[in-house]
């Protein structure tokens, strides 16, 4: 027997074995219906401008079966939003190291501040030590508006000299200086993240063996210190034991003195919170000093990149020069 012509009509599918029917022959409505939709699957594959369409757009529901249970392994990130020209760009200002650890750290920071808010123009400049050096990055920027927003603790010489002295430097950028990042609650968050990651029990809250040294880089200036005993206290609210703000540097006590302090109080059970915001040389010593694990500096953590973004937005709030002065002064 030899296969039906290609001009003969279509027929149905057989039916099932044992009913002893007759194979019908297709009626030229049920073939006008056939063709009606075979037509609009292939039209929903063209799009508007005659290109074809992604079969994963067109049919979602054939992405992921029912039967595959199994999630992804990561979300996929959401795509960029384009980049507004009416939003400054946020520039990080970092202070520098020669520790190679140190820029690797701040360039994740910013990949951070990038994902959470997609779009937005983030660069970054250092005072001293790494490329690119604030100047360079202030004249990539001309005729454009940017935050300088100070990846700096406290109100210390860069915040009140050198970077409001690099913006005056570069007049072809319209520039605003953000306050520094502390004191801030966002800053005790991510002390307490490094603690816990360093072996802090929340148990230990209320005890009366154990306490925390604040370790910072240390400042001349009166409100760097301000800045960095406030944060202490807020952090010591958020422990439930002593917290003692000691240096590395410009200042007293030290981390050495100030854990012989505690332990003559009874305070055995200490840890080394680590008030940088990248690894250092300053850092290192903070952490060679401490009776165990110290926590990692502040870094890339979560807290850090709300609060860079945080810092720029109410730069960009303050309109006025009254207004930023008084930002920095109450920061």
């Amino acid at each position: 027997m030899t296969e039906p012509s290609t001009q003969q009509p279509r027929q149905s599918p057989p039916p099932p074995a044992g009913s002893g029917g007759t194979v019908p022959l297709d009626s030229t409505a049920q073939l006008l219906t056939r063709i009606t939709a075979q037509l609009g699957t292939q039209l929903s594959l063209v799009s508007r401008n005659g290109t074809r369409r992604p079969m994963h757009r067109t049919r979602p529901s054939e992405a992921l079966r029912p039967s595959d249970t199994r999630r992804p392994s990561a979300a996929p990130r959401p795509p960029a939003a384009p980049r507004s020209p009416d939003a400054p760009t946020l520039l990080v200002v970092a202070h520098g190291s020669r520790d190679p650890q140190a820029l690797r750290t701040v360039l994740a920071l910013l990949d951070r501040v990038r994902d959470l808010r997609p779009g937005l123009d983030v660069r970054l400049g250092h005072i001293e030590l790494n490329r690119p050096l604030l100047p360079d990055t202030l004249d990539g920027l001309r005729g454009a508006d940017a935050v300088l927003v100070p990846l700096l603790l406290g109100r210390g010489h860069h915040v009140k000299h050198d970077l409001p002295a690099a913006a005056a430097a570069a007049p072809a950028v319209r520039t605003r200086v953000a306050a520094p990042l502390g004191p801030h609650p966002l800053l005790v968050e991510a002390l307490y993240g490094r603690l816990v990651e360093a072996g802090w029990d929340p148990a230990d809250q209320g005890s009366r063996s154990a306490a925390v040294v604040l370790a910072a880089a240390g400042s001349r200036d009166p409100d760097s210190a301000q800045d960095t005993r406030r944060t202490a206290r807020m952090l010591a609210e958020r422990l439930g034991v002593p917290v003692v703000p000691a240096y590395s540097s410009a200042a007293t006590p030290t981390v050495p003195a100030a854990l012989r302090a505690l332990a003559a109080r009874g305070r055995h059970r200490t840890f080394v919170a680590s008030y940088f915001t990248a690894p250092g040389r300053f850092a290192s010593a903070a952490a060679g000093a401490a009776p165990r694990t110290a926590a990692l500096p502040l870094g890339a953590h979560p807290a850090m990149a709300r609060l860079l973004l945080h810092r720029y937005d109410q730069a960009l709030s303050a309109t006025a020069p009254s207004e930023m002065v008084s930002l920095l002064a109450s920061a």
